[in-house]
């Protein structure tokens, strides 16, 4: 099943709707909507029916992915009872990002990617560290863009970059995991843009902090989630980058260092995993400008293509975005430093 959030608009402003997307067919179905006139076709009351419909289909794609296998089972019931009745035409709805999710985290395990990456900014090999255990960052998720929505360009960066990533997707809690029992956490996989300033990147990273300002302005995630019974496997899926309507890269999912479960199951060491949970695949081998020679400018629409997904699309703004304050440096107080 694919799973996505749109915009719509209702009496009290703009609401998020739960909607299970079918591509093939040009339409969306609003699973709230669907259910409650199933329930109503069964006897229920207008007021009991929107009811059941609200507690199995919130605005957040979290919670309602934390109510376990009951989700999955209202939603496909909810399209199998009134999809016809419920229905939208997909190039009308206005997607927001695909989960809300609790906590980002973003991986680093394709190890062409990373190959390339040192290549490019002349840093040597990549570190030893990230073939001993999974490497992540902690990202924002105040900054999540669904699909066809704008993304700011900051005006601190010269060079916006794009990232292909899987987004893996939690589907239910877990701590001190084994791959094995993560298996069955992987509620399904989305496209996750990690757009990347890379001239601010490098300065950041130097402080041995993570990223900071590199990474949290926007992250890319949809357009939808297709859930594990529709895509067992993430190994071999094929990716593209478009820019502006002309393809930049091909790419595979091919040669990670540690499979899906392996790095659900290490995120859970010592930690909790909940649903909703966004763990970043890390960059797709050719899945970055960088990797290429590749430069975004502001106004360019970048299309990002994962089979078994779809296509996530987002324009970069045409200004960039201005903050009406940045600090200013201090003096260093160590004699002369070193960079």
């Amino acid at each position: 099943m694919k799973l996505g959030r749109i915009s719509a608009a209702s009496p009290d402003g703009e609401q998020i709707r739960l909607v299970a997307a079918l591509p093939d067919e040009g339409r969306v179905v609003d699973l709230a909507r669907a259910y409650a006139l199933g329930r109503q076709a069964q006897g229920a009351t207008p007021d009991a029916a929107r009811r059941l419909a609200a507690a199995h289909f919130p605005s957040s794609m979290s919670a309602a992915i934390a109510a376990g296998p009951a989700f999955l089972e209202a939603a496909h019931w909810a399209v199998d009872q009134a999809a016809d009745d419920a229905s939208l035409p997909l190039d009308s709805v206005k997607w927001v990002a695909a989960v809300d999710s609790p906590v980002i985290r973003d991986g680093l395990t394709f190890p062409e990617h990373m190959k390339h990456f040192h290549e490019k900014v002349g840093g040597g090999l990549p570190n030893p560290q990230l073939f001993k255990t999974p490497g992540y960052f902690k990202g924002s998720t105040g900054v999540s863009f669904g699909h066809d929505q704008e993304i700011p360009y900051p005006a601190y960066s010269e060079y916006v970059d794009y990232e292909l990533e899987m987004g893996l997707i939690v589907g239910a809690a877990g701590h001190n995991l084994t791959p094995d029992e993560a298996r069955s956490r992987l509620f399904g996989v989305t496209i996750f843009n990690d757009f990347s300033a890379r001239d601010v990147q490098g300065p950041e990273m130097g402080m041995g902090m993570g990223p900071q300002k590199c990474k949290d302005y926007a992250y890319g995630i949809g357009p939808w989630i297709t859930t594990v019974d529709e895509l067992p496997s993430t190994e071999g899926l094929k990716g593209v980058v478009r820019v502006n309507g002309e393809v930049w890269s091909e790419t595979r999912a091919e040669g990670m260092i540690y499979t899906p479960e392996e790095m659900l199951a290490y995120v859970s060491i010592g930690d909790n995993l909940q649903p909703g949970d966004l763990i970043g695949s890390g960059t797709l081998p050719y899945g970055a400008g960088l990797e290429i020679d590749k430069k975004l400018s502001p106004g360019d629409v970048i299309e990002l293509e994962l089979e078994g997904v779809g296509v996530l699309r987002n324009r970069l703004s045409t200004e960039p975005e201005k903050a009406p304050w940045w600090p200013e440096a201090r003096p260093y107080p160590f004699g002369t430093p070193e960079n």
